[in-house]
């Protein structure tokens, strides 16, 4: 296949399989959003409910703002939120944060099916069957059953999978075309661009992503240097992929005087790491060991496509996806882009203080296993790669030669047999292969299968990240329903002192507005070491005079600095793995009056 015809297969239009593919994933996260939403188990992870509350507190704080951000997690999966939590019902609820992320699933399994045909599609071999590999990818990622929960919930590895794969379709279609459709090209990479940002904002996993695209650009510009049109665009995407952690470093030396207040300061993950982890206890697998880590999260990917050692299967399939990438043309190894995220958190999880538990190795528990799910892309574009190269080997000797004869045949009836090649179909021709041979329903056949035998297995075991969700919150959303119970019994207009970090959750479930609660997102956090002028801290000294109730969890910041002797403990909450909660009232006439 020429470059020409390269170009018009990247720059094809929307296509009725690219929308019947959105259909039926707009249909799947519907249905799955409904049976969860039923089920009431949209807000089981605790971040889930926390990135909902710090979008809400934008607008609904004491001291509202776009500092109710914070530090530590990226902006935009919270601003995207923010018009739909504008109706209590969906803060209450979630569904307000589950929107953008079941928008942002239908995204990413169009992305995935446009990225494994256009790679097909380069390739006269895999071209036949390129359409069926690419709905094949499709199925892995759109089907799998761990997505389909994490996309029905608040959670933001679906919106950066979607980005994810977009930068990824760009930058590919980019390659395909940078020599000969320099405008084309230049959108293409513009695109890959915006995508990155955006990912950047969305997950730190957006940085390395957007370091291995632009090394790559890099290394062609090098290449490139005299082509000053190549130069101009090269230099501007790179500015552009390096303008979004620029802004954050600068936002967190700006407000919190720290430029990597989010990696290092009291909220990152290696100082939670260092707060909860039990002395003498041996750090977290893969802590320093780069292979023990990426261990880790190879079998975190495998669980969340197959319960048990059934997962093996799909580690053969990306391996055959590797292989296909190597024995085809050189374009198509920007699909070992895909490999990124793991390499991303072999390094987190042996240098950045990150843990990853599984339930099958030690110490045999749940945490983080949702972050398999940034292999699935890899799994799915592979097992596409796989089925096409398979018919490819099951198909007749130069069947697509033949195919693209015949159709060159039925355009010029007065054709010479004699030499046909004269008459071979162009870029822009649209050539009529054979229809599908036994041997290659046989191979879709089998790939099916092995997904559906898979999907079933993790089915019937319960999805691991909607396991993990249940596991890791039953008995902090029980502590923060009876904490809820107790709000609906006081004033609606009440005032109330609580740290929001840990049990947000139950005001929201109250239905009690955040701006009615003094928290530790009310004050200057550039007043270092502490900010004695802010909400915060004036009413940690003296509650009475700002609020009506305070609400201290056992060992909290403000359990360890309000004066109790001042307060009258109106109710003490305690359930089994959990510190206790206590409501204290600062005014004896609130007590009377309940």
């Amino acid at each position: 296949m020429t470059h020409s015809s390269l170009s018009k297969v990247a720059g094809r239009s929307f296509d009725r399989d690219r929308l019947r593919v959105a259909a039926a994933a707009s249909l799947a996260s519907l249905l799955s959003f409904l049976a969860y939403f039923q089920r009431g188990e949209m807000l089981l992870y605790g971040d889930a409910v926390a990135h909902i509350n710090i979008a809400r507190r934008v607008f609904d704080s004491q001291t509202p703002g776009l500092l109710q951000l914070g530090t530590v997690w990226l902006p935009l999966p919270h601003l995207l939120m923010i018009p739909f939590l504008l109706s209590k019902w969906m803060w209450q609820s979630g569904v307000g944060g589950s929107i953008p992320s079941m928008v942002a699933y239908v995204f990413g399994v169009v992305g995935v099916f446009r990225l494994t045909r256009g790679v097909l599609d380069q390739n006269i071999g895999t071209k036949p069957a390129a359409r069926a590999g690419a709905w094949i990818a499709s199925l892995v990622f759109g089907a799998n059953p761990n997505l389909i929960y994490v996309q029905a919930t608040a959670m933001t590895e679906t919106l950066y999978l979607a980005l994810f794969l977009w930068a990824v379709v760009y930058f590919a279609e980019f390659l395909w075309t940078a020599q000969q459709d320099e405008r084309n090209a230049r959108s293409k990479l513009t695109r890959c661009g915006l995508c990155l940002a955006a990912a950047e904002l969305t997950r730190y996993d957006g940085w390395f992503l957007a370091g291995a695209i632009g090394a790559t650009v890099v290394f062609l510009l090098i290449r490139r240097w005299q082509d000053r049109t190549f130069r101009g665009i090269a230099l501007g995407f790179l500015a552009g992929i390096a303008l979004a952690p620029v802004l954050w470093l600068a936002y967190n030396a700006a407000v919190y005087g720290n430029a990597l207040e989010f990696a290092n300061g009291p909220y990152s993950a290696k100082a939670i790491e260092g707060r909860t982890s039990v002395p003498g206890a041996p750090p977290h697998p893969g802590t320093g060991n780069v292979v023990t880590a990426a261990s880790y999260i190879l079998k975190s990917g495998e669980l969340n496509l197959a319960d048990g050692n059934w997962g093996r299967i799909w580690v053969a399939v990306a391996i055959g996806g590797v292989v296909f990438v190597f024995m085809g043309q050189r374009p198509q190894r920007v699909l070992l882009l895909l490999w990124v995220p793991m390499v991303f958190y072999a390094q987190s999880i042996a240098y950045g203080g990150v843990p990853l538990f599984l339930p099958a190795w030690w110490p045999f528990t749940w945490y983080n296993l949702r972050y398999g799910l940034q292999l699935l892309p890899l799994f799915a574009v592979s097992a596409g790669l796989i089925t096409a190269a398979a018919a490819e080997l099951s198909a007749p000797k130069g069947a697509a030669e033949k195919g693209q004869l015949a159709a060159s045949l039925k355009r010029h009836p007065d054709t010479n047999l004699q030499n046909p090649a004269k008459h071979a179909p162009g870029p822009d021709s649209n050539p009529q292969y054979p229809g599908p041979s036994f041997r290659f329903l046989v191979v879709c056949a089998v790939v099916i299968s092995v997904v559906a035998l898979s999907y079933l297995s993790v089915w019937k075991a319960q999805p691991l990240c909607l396991k993990e969700a249940w596991v890791n919150s039953r008995t902090k959303l029980a502590l923060e329903s009876a904490v809820a119970q107790n709000l609906r019994n006081f004033p609606r207009d009440a005032n109330y002192l609580m740290y929001l970090g840990e049990h947000v959750g139950a005001f929201q479930q109250a239905g009690v507005p955040l701006r009615q609660v003094v928290n530790e997102g009310n004050h200057r956090p550039w007043k270092k070491p502490s900010d004695p002028q802010g909400l915060w801290e004036r009413a940690l000294a003296d509650p009475a005079r700002y609020v009506d109730f305070v609400i201290a969890y056992e060992g909290d910041a403000v359990d360890r600095a309000v004066n109790k002797s001042q307060l009258t403990l109106v109710s003490e909450i305690r359930t089994s793995g959990q510190a206790p909660a206590r409501i204290y009232v600062t005014r004896p006439a609130l007590n009377q009056s309940r």
